[in-house]
């Protein structure tokens, strides 16, 4: 039994997301930055499906009943047990009765927090993602709170032990980032000067949940006021709304929007998006879809080595 002694800005439990009912409005949710939960779950030998904590911005406080091997990755939240700072993107051993805390985010934004066996929550369509939205999933479709229980569930794959990421895998946070960009569905719609200033400036984020990030730097105008239909929206994509100033789609988002998509960011790219603060710039770069596949397998790669050499 894990006891929430200190609950933070923004806690919630994710997996990799709820997945195959967009159709019907629902969102995918799931954790904001896929590598590190796919590396909290990896360090610890669970299944790629069990849910981990995020934690954003600021990070939370845990009490443990019993002796638990943990992982923590993502942003650095200066995490300590029984007041020992412990390393970041590393499993621990935490001792029974011990307490787990993390403070604010020196480097990046958010952090993860996995356990082995995961957390013992209901599935809902398939995950355990809470979706504040509708209030479901995780523990009863919520933040988590001070006094909150939670319970270890069953999700392990390989044993598992004290072991740490290699420095060549851990990623490195800025409060700069370049993202690369394919082109979207309404690019045609965009002034060729709009286009090009979009990839070519630098843009502020001023807002960032995880329904959409609000960036500040160039209005971008298109070529005529054009109504666009509402249709399907996916995540990374880029809207241009009538202010002209961009927001980057998350993972909480409605699954159809009315918005110009200029284009989308590529799939291993997006966690860099999770671990951006209000006041990082953000650079975009154009890429081909064959590029942004070429990344993808080269992500899975990696990440198969990486479950051999901690496995």
């Amino acid at each position: 039994m894990i006891t929430v002694i200190q609950q933070g800005d923004f806690t919630t439990l994710q997996d990799q997301g709820r997945w195959g009912y967009q159709a019907w409005g629902m969102p995918i949710a799931g954790a904001m930055d896929s590598y590190a939960y796919k590396m909290a779950n990896c360090l610890i030998g669970n299944l790629e499906t069990a849910a981990v904590i995020e934690m954003t911005g600021s990070g939370a406080a845990f009490r443990f009943d019993e002796e638990t091997l943990v992982s923590l990755c993502g942003a650095d939240m200066q995490a300590s047990v029984n007041g020992n700072i412990i390393a970041n993107w590393s499993s621990v051993l935490i001792p029974r009765r011990g307490e787990l805390h993390f403070g604010r985010a020196v480097l990046g934004r958010r952090a993860y927090l996995g356990v082995r066996g995961g957390f013992d929550v209901p599935l809902v369509m398939g995950s355990r993602s809470t979706y504040t939205g509708a209030k479901l999933g995780g523990l009863e479709g919520r933040t988590l709170q001070q006094g909150d229980v939670l319970y270890i569930g069953k999700d392990t794959f390989i044993p598992a032990k004290v072991q740490k990421l290699t420095a060549n895998d851990i990623p490195v946070f800025s409060k700069t980032w370049t993202l690369r960009v394919v082109s979207g569905p309404q690019t045609h719609l965009f002034q060729a000067e709009a286009v090009f200033r979009f990839f070519s400036e630098v843009y502020l984020v001023t807002a960032a949940d995880r329904v959409n990030y609000q960036l500040a730097g160039p209005k971008l105008a298109m070529l005529d006021k054009v109504d666009v239909i509402s249709d399907g929206v996916g995540l990374g994509a880029i809207e241009i709304p009538a202010c002209g100033l961009p927001y980057i789609v998350a993972p909480d988002h409605g699954t159809t929007r009315g918005f110009p998509k200029i284009g989308y960011i590529i799939q291993v790219d997006f966690p860099k998006v999770a671990q951006a603060n209000i006041g990082d710039t953000i650079q975009f770069q154009q890429v081909t879809e064959a590029t942004a596949i070429a990344a993808l397998k080269i992500e899975r790669t990696a990440y198969e080595r990486i479950k051999k050499q901690l496995g």
